[in-house]
């Protein structure tokens, strides 16, 4: 790691009584804090646990130059315009312009949507967050956004709490509104205080060996596309999108690798190629013959997201297992399979394309090889 020799101190916006503040958190250390003393004027948030001095030009500098050397300098929330990717679609937000909306409704701004599309935001997301901003303003309909503050939006969090809404549903409210103040009109962030719901520890339901098998191959499809799609899930880990979106020139026979392109994070890695699905991909080609994805749907378009869904379920039903079986399942079961095997935990990670282990660590609470050496007191 380039600066793992260096201590960390991360950069935070603070709202200070009006006035923009630069946050410095960073884990107590006596170098650093004879550092801080010297900057111009340093004062201690009590609630965030944090050094704050003035925001301005010739401070940021100062924190620059004063720690060079000393501390790695964490900017990743302080400044939030990233370098976009270059490979990435545009995303289509013609579809907001053709709503019809009634007409005491409050539509999200414009400007709203625009830089949800120029940070390259996918679509569901844009979808979800336009969505879940515009239920809040509605909600607050005879107030004006810039009147509204942290008292407002954890009474509108609480009731969507008293309404029975997922987790899910409540964290992207929480981001929506987020987006807003802190993304579009560039402030500061002023939402620390703002609790999110805790989040629920659920394991993945992973398949057997046997069940992938079976669904694989024994009483399986007899449709050799439908057998690469599940195949293919399962042999890579990949997820749903990432299967959509593989192109012919992904496949890479030589070095026994997909390269997977712009997956989630915008990430792209390469994961695993198995030699039986190579074979059974050779044979698909000659027998399809697509053009531009590896899979294609009518007028060589990619399949879609739904009919991948049902080839697994169809797959699955075939295979004799009647529980639900859907896409992501197969990838959990390819992490967890490859593990029991004696995989390093790091490679699965980069095979999954997860930033970090702690995602990946989720599937050593379901693999089994630890759990069958202890002996069971009733045996």
């Amino acid at each position: 790691m380039k600066h793992s020799h260096l201590k960390n101190i991360t950069l935070k916006h603070l709202l200070v009584n009006d006035i923009k503040m630069i946050g410095l958190l960073f884990y107590p250390d006596k170098v650093i804090q004879a550092l801080v003393k010297e900057l111009p004027n340093p004062k201690w948030h009590a609630k965030l646990n944090m050094v704050y001095i003035k925001n301005t030009k010739e401070n940021l500098d100062l924190i620059f130059n004063k720690f060079k050397g000393v501390a790695w300098i964490n900017t990743s929330y302080f400044f939030k315009n990233k370098p976009l990717s270059k490979n990435q679609h545009n995303n289509d937000a013609s579809l907001f312009k053709r709503r019809v909306y009634p007409t005491d409704y409050k539509k999200c701004p414009d400007t709203y949507i625009q830089k949800l599309i120029l940070k390259k935001y996918a679509l569901n997301t844009v979808n979800a967050y336009v969505s879940a901003f515009e239920a809040f303003i509605n909600h607050y309909k005879l107030k004006e956004l810039n009147t509204l503050n942290e008292v407002d939006i954890r009474a509108y969090i609480q009731l969507l709490i008293k309404q029975g809404r997922s987790n899910s549903a409540i964290n992207i409210a929480i981001n929506s509104i987020k987006f807003y103040y802190e993304i579009v009109l560039d402030m500061p962030n002023r939402f620390y205080e703002i609790e999110r719901p805790r989040k629920q520890e659920k394991l993945p339901e992973i398949l057997s060996k046997k069940e992938v098998l079976a669904i694989i191959i024994i009483n399986s499809t007899n449709n050799l596309k439908h057998r690469c799609i599940v195949s293919l899930l399962y042999s890579a880990g990949l997820r749903r999108s990432e299967l959509l979106n593989l192109k012919l020139t992904d496949i890479n026979s030589e070095r026994m690798l997909i390269h997977v392109k712009q997956s989630k994070g915008n990430k792209d890695r390469y994961t695993l190629l198995s030699n039986k699905v190579l074979l059974e991909l050779r044979e698909y080609f000659k027998l399809y013959k697509p053009k531009n994805y590896l899979f294609e749907g009518k007028k060589g378009k990619a399949y879609s997201a739904t009919s991948i869904v049902m080839v697994v379920k169809r797959a699955a039903k075939k295979g004799g297992i009647y529980k639900k079986v859907t896409p992501h399942m197969l990838r959990h079961s390819f992490a967890t399979h490859i593990l029991e095997s004696g995989t390093d935990i790091r490679y699965i990670q980069e095979l999954l394309g997860h930033s970090s282990t702690k995602t990946t660590e989720i599937y050593t609470r379901v693999a089994t090889n630890n759990l069958q050496s202890i002996k069971n007191p009733l045996d």
